[in-house]
């Protein structure tokens, strides 16, 4: 664990002296005397340490209690930032150079003015990304900066010397999976090549970016701890920022209160900030979703004291992917009380841009993006939404997202679903809306109930629909398509 060094710290007062060192600190932070901290020093071990009795690889991985609470430390400012064409291009087709500059467009509009989506990661090691690398930095935008990504080593380093990039992320793999199993070094070897890489880094003038893979399966104290700190005291010597990345690499990261190391979300940005002194502008969460917690994981980070949050689009990445970018756009508006200027709308075109363009399928209950997230199937819903959208929609989704709510006409929709569909499929509303006892409404559910009366079973496209209605009554349905465009054209 630690040893009996105790560090001061530079934003405390020093109080009392025993035996040549400082014991307790007056901290401006939390205007209190607190214990001084102990300086946590790196333990070499022979074998690694793989925290077996958490992760046996032959059950489900455990999560472990040891009652200690930290507080919550929102910073002032938080922002997200984009790995889509980095991690995010690993799980799909690649990217063409059109593409990723037009994503990237994206990116900046939906970050507004005040730039909340702060950077974008790209990879260097093809002719291809470093041209799409220059053609984004061409366009001038302050936000999202562009930065890369290498591994810890020189060749790679070499990639981006000439690239004019400001900063760069760097893998720094911290569990002993990694350093023992993976790359065959021990702790000491694997710290002296990171801190020699990222040396080599500052001596160019370009912002570190050190990259904590699998940091929830890694020996906090042993190793995190000591190497985030080592980190910090190059950054003050050298005057550079050296940002860390805490990567939830597995998905094994818990939210839960009182929950342990290494699994503990809360108490590892707690321990860095508080052990490693690394301040949260300069602390940043990456997150994978193989437990279905990334999203609550970042916002728990941000909550716990880091400022960056790192996401994908659509939430793209390696096996289950990364923090969906949309996702934390939401949570900071959530969290916030405001968007702060960001355009939420561009959620939805870089949805369709995925699909139009890029062929990728989004699933159709995907939160925010999917075709049907705010599509209701039960009739009983269909009657509510005739009523007041209000009363089964999250929110204001039509002028916020430009997404109006649904509804899917099926074996159980009714007449107010068949009403609905109508309404929203022609734009109708105030004295054009149609209601759900109308006479067109009986007509069109009585083909519709003839139709699952037969054995159908999956529930009805709008072009399917637009068929029934053309054949119940093609007066009504030419009344209504001039109706709509009336309404378009206003």
């Amino acid at each position: 664990m630690a040893n009996d060094e105790k560090k001061p710290r530079g934003s405390k007062n020093q109080i009392g002296v025993a035996n040549g060192r400082f014991e307790i600190e007056y901290s401006d932070k939390s205007n209190l005397l607190e214990h001084a901290n102990y300086r946590y020093q790196l333990q070499e071990r022979e074998d690694p340490n793989l925290y077996r009795y958490l992760f046996d690889y032959d059950s489900v991985p455990k999560v472990v209690f040891n009652h200690r609470h930290v507080p919550v430390s929102m910073p002032k400012e938080i922002w997200i930032t984009d790995t889509t064409f980095r991690d995010g291009q690993q799980s799909t087709s690649p990217f063409t150079t059109q593409q990723i500059v037009d994503l990237y467009k994206y990116l900046h509009k939906l970050g507004g003015p005040k730039g909340l989506i702060r950077q974008s990661e790209f990879f260097v090691y093809t002719k291809k990304d470093r041209d799409a690398l220059e053609k984004c930095m061409e366009l001038g935008y302050e936000f999202p900066e562009v930065t890369t990504w290498i591994r810890a080593s020189e060749k790679d380093f070499e990639l981006v010397k000439e690239l004019g990039v400001k900063e760069t992320g760097v893998l720094v793999s911290c569990s002993d999976y990694h350093i023992y199993k993976k790359m065959g070094l021990t702790r000491k070897s694997a710290m002296d090549k990171y801190l020699g890489i990222v040396k080599s880094i500052l001596d160019r003038g370009i912002r570190p970016r050190c990259h904590f893979e699998d940091i929830t399966r890694a020996d906090f104290y042993g190793f995190v701890v000591p190497f985030a700190s080592a980190l910090r005291e190059l950054s003050l010597e050298s005057g550079i920022p050296i940002k860390i990345r805490a990567c939830d690499t597995m998905g094994y990261g818990v939210n839960y209160p009182g929950s342990a190391l290494p699994r503990s979300v809360q108490g590892i940005v707690y321990g860095l900030l508080h052990y490693a002194d690394i301040p949260s502008s300069l602390l940043e969460w990456h997150g994978h979703n193989d437990f279905y917690k990334v999203v609550t994981n970042a916002a728990t980070a941000w909550l716990y004291g880091a400022s960056s949050v790192n996401c994908s689009m659509l939430g793209i990445g390696e096996r289950t992917g990364n923090c969906p970018l949309e996702a934390m756009v939401i949570e900071y508006c959530s969290l916030r009380g405001t968007d702060d200027g960001m355009d939420l709308s561009v959620i939805t075109e870089i949805a369709k841009y995925f699909e139009r363009e890029i062929g990728y399928e989004i699933p159709p209950h995907t939160p925010f993006v999917g075709r049907s997230f705010n599509m209701t199937r039960a009739g009983i819903h269909a009657d509510g939404m005739l009523k007041d959208e209000e009363i089964y929609n999250i929110f204001n989704t039509g002028k916020i997202l430009n997404r109006p709510p649904l509804v899917a006409v099926g074996q159980s929709s009714g007449a107010a679903g068949i009403a609905h569909w109508l309404n929203g499929y022609f734009s109708l509303s105030g004295e054009d809306a149609v209601d759900k006892r109308s006479p067109l409404v009986a007509k069109i559910k009585e083909a519709v109930d003839a139709e699952y009366a037969d054995g159908r079973t999956t529930v009805m496209g709008d072009d399917e629909l637009d068929n029934i209605l053309r054949a119940v009554d093609f007066d009504e349905y030419e009344r209504l398509s001039h109706v709509n465009i009336k309404h378009t054209v206003e």
